[in-house]
């Protein structure tokens, strides 16, 4: 199964997209989908204030990504 390793920030330090374990680069709304659909690990889909799916790290309950690399 995959994983997330590395992300993508737009100028505004969102998270737009990220690369996995097997060096695919998918966007931000294929990673939430993928998740939901228990293809990728470490990571769980969560609804925020608004009713939206985002993307969180398991266990470290951040959904910002902090803690991984950037893709360039």
């Amino acid at each position: 199964m995959e994983e997330i390793t590395k992300v993508q920030r737009n100028y505004l330090g969102e998270v737009i997209s990220f690369q996995t374990s097997t060096g695919r680069i998918i966007s931000y709304r294929k990673a939430v989908l993928e998740a939901s659909e228990g293809l990728l690990q470490g990571v769980a889909v969560l609804e925020n204030e608004w009713g939206e799916s985002e993307l969180t790290s398991e266990g470290l309950n951040d959904t910002s990504f902090n803690e991984y690399p950037t893709i360039f």
